[in-house]
């Protein structure tokens, strides 16, 4: 299961390299072309912002797995004991409920997704979108899992605090 997990999480990486490389190709040779020979390729503006809501959505994951997310520590660094077991597993529910949040939204608007399309590519808003179906399902899923291994004591509230004091 984690040589599973590993894999995943490397075809994530991979995924969000592909989207910066072509992202880059494409906004710099759009770039040139305007610049030099007063053209351009309108769809690649339209795959440019697809790729980037891409490249947004799966990043959210990847920071998720290495604990890269903003967070305010201000009071967590104080408590200690049940205080911050209690702050850290609070902290890990109301995560968990904004995934729900998220998919309970992307489903009301699976509809409206799916009838609308890019305006140069044609492209449906619903396969754009689908990749925060992948977004809310992962980090929900990483959730469970910290909530699981808090209450089960195999790992520490503090582990999952993981605060880098780099730059402070």
């Amino acid at each position: 299961m984690k040589q599973l997990i590993h894999w995943y999480f490397k075809a994530l990486e991979g995924i969000v390299v592909l989207c910066l490389a072509a992202m880059c190709v494409m906004v710099f040779g759009n770039v040139v072309l305007r610049h030099f020979f007063d053209s351009g390729i309108n769809v690649s503006e339209e795959l440019s912002r697809f790729l980037f809501i891409w490249l947004i959505f799966l990043g959210a994951i990847l920071a998720m797995r290495e604990g890269g997310h903003l967070g305010m520590d201000m009071l967590v660094h104080r408590l200690s004991g049940k205080a911050l077991f209690a702050a850290v597993l609070l902290a890990q529910c109301i995560t968990l409920a904004c995934c729900g949040v998220l998919l309970w939204g992307l489903l009301r608007q699976h509809a409206l997704n799916m009838a609308n399309s890019g305006l140069v590519t044609g492209i449906s808003l619903g396969v754009v979108y689908s990749v925060a179906y992948l977004c809310a399902a992962s980090i929900g899923v990483m959730t469970v899992a910290n909530i699981a291994r808090l209450l089960s004591g195999r790992v520490s509230p503090a582990a999952l605090v993981a605060v880098s004091e780099e730059g402070a």
